[in-house]
C-alpha cells in the first residue's frame, strides 16, 4: 500500500486555515491514529453526514494535513504531521500567546492550577528536569 502524494505538503511555513469541522475531524484522526471515513464519522460526537466527513477529509488532504492508503474500496487516512510535532507547536503557540514566551510563567501557572495534585514522584521528576536544564545551561 502506498500513501497518496499530497498537493500541499503543509511544510511551507504557513499553516493552512482549517474550519472548525476540519479541526474536529483532524483531532479525531489524531486520537484514532489511522482510520477510514466511516470510523472517523462514528467517533465524532454529533457528526455531520458521512458524505460531509468524506468531503472534509478530501479538503484536509488537499491542504496537506492528511494522507491516505487504499485498502480495497476503502481509504485509510492518517495525519501527515506526527502528533508530537503538533503538540509541540500547540504548546509553543500557547506559551507565546498567553505567557509572553516566559516558560517560568507557564510552569508557575501549571503548579498553581487546581486541576490536579502532583504526586511526590512527579515533583521529584520535575526537580530532576530542572536540574538537567541547569546543567545544560538553559
Amino acid at each position: 500500500m502506498r500513501f497518496s502524494k499530497c498537493q500541499n505538503s503543509g511544510m511551507s511555513g504557513k499553516k493552512p486555515s482549517l474550519s472548525k469541522r476540519e479541526k474536529q475531524i483532524l483531532d479525531t484522526l489524531y486520537q484514532l491514529g489511522r482510520a477510514s471515513a466511516a470510523e472517523i464519522h462514528a467517533a465524532i460526537p454529533n457528526p455531520p453526514t458521512y458524505t460531509a466527513v468524506r468531503t472534509h477529509l478530501t479538503n484536509l488532504e488537499a491542504k496537506g494535513q492528511v494522507k491516505y492508503q487504499r485498502d480495497g474500496a476503502k481509504y485509510i487516512y492518517e495525519p501527515t504531521v506526527p502528533k508530537h510535532e503538533v503538540a509541540q507547536s500547540a504548546i509553543d503557540n500557547v506559551v507565546q500567546t498567553f505567557f509572553e514566551n516566559n516558560v517560568e510563567l507557564v510552569v508557575a501557572s501549571l503548579l498553581d492550577s487546581k486541576s490536579g495534585e502532583l504526586t511526590p514522584d512527579q515533583l521529584n521528576r520535575l526537580a530532576e528536569m530542572i536540574e538537567e536544564a541547569r546543567k545544560r545551561g538553559q
